[in-house]
């Protein structure tokens, strides 16, 4: 393809959506192609709350930093970061925390390419290009060390990432490895899409994300999800869906929250 915008690097393929450029479209970004928006129209099709609760995802990771914020906590290291839209993770630390430090890693190369550009000169971020599915690398990574001590309480972010690791590959380890190289006193905070209150609009929402994105999404029980909190004490009001989570105001939350799909929480290790 020769009509590539700037800000996406060369090679990449604009045929098949991406994960994190479908959630770019969602909450209304613009780093985004064709086969991203025909996914994201197809998902707001079967459910037109999809916008929404993407927002609502992106609001619960803003209550949770700045919580963490609040208690301490001056260093993030955000994997499945995605896309840079409004309200960054270190924007919103920054905020409640000045100097407040934050590592940035994702695997799609446009997400990170995107980043690099508009985090270009911003000595308390970095930003990697790497896998989930391979801690070690993250945890060894010089730009990760460059801003994260791993001596002193950091906050591990895993949202709306984990449900794009198969069971198969072991999550749970994954999780439990980065969470070995955390300081006491760190916080995990995590969010996964769940089969908790399943219904016909998830079955189809699943099978057709599936077959347009190319990483297929697996959803879990509430009891796979609170697996991944292992060694973290929970912090209130524990795993719930994604608007009951500290909701900044009554009336936003929606009547029936299990139509998030997503259940998340946050925890400290003590």
């Amino acid at each position: 393809m020769t009509d590539l915008p700037g800000w996406a690097p060369p090679g990449v393929d604009t045929r098949r959506a991406n994960t994190a450029r479908v959630y770019d479209y969602l909450l209304g970004g613009s780093h985004n192609f064709l086969a991203d928006q025909d996914a994201g129209r197809a998902i707001t099709a079967l459910d037109p709350a999809a916008g929404m609760f993407a927002r609502a995802n992106r609001a619960f990771l803003g209550r949770a930093v700045r919580l963490l914020a609040a208690n301490g906590i001056t260093q993030f290291l955000d994997i499945g970061s995605g896309i840079p839209t409004e309200h960054n993770v270190h924007e919103v630390a920054q905020s409640a925390a000045p100097g407040a430090r934050v590592a940035y890693v994702d695997v799609d190369p446009v997400a990170i390419a995107h980043s690099k550009a508009i985090l270009a000169g911003q000595p308390d971020v970095a930003v990697l290009e790497a896998d989930l599915r391979d801690p070690e690398k993250i945890l060894a990574s010089p730009e990760v060390g460059r801003v994260i001590d791993f001596s002193q309480p950091a906050g591990l972010l895993l949202v709306a990432v984990l449900h794009f690791i198969a069971s198969a590959e072991d999550p749970w380890r994954l999780v439990g490895t980065l969470r070995d190289a955390l300081a006491p006193g760190s916080y995990l905070v995590l969010g996964q899409a769940t089969s908790e209150g399943r219904t016909a609009r998830n079955e189809a929402f699943e099978k057709m994300y599936n077959r347009s994105v190319a990483t297929s999404i697996q959803l879990r029980s509430r009891a796979e999800i609170e697996r991944f909190f292992d060694g973290f004490q929970m912090v209130d009001p524990g795993v719930v869906f994604v608007p009951l989570w500290r909701p900044d105001a009554p009336a936003g939350v929606p009547g029936d929250p299990s139509r998030s799909g997503n259940l998340v929480g946050v925890a400290r290790k003590d």
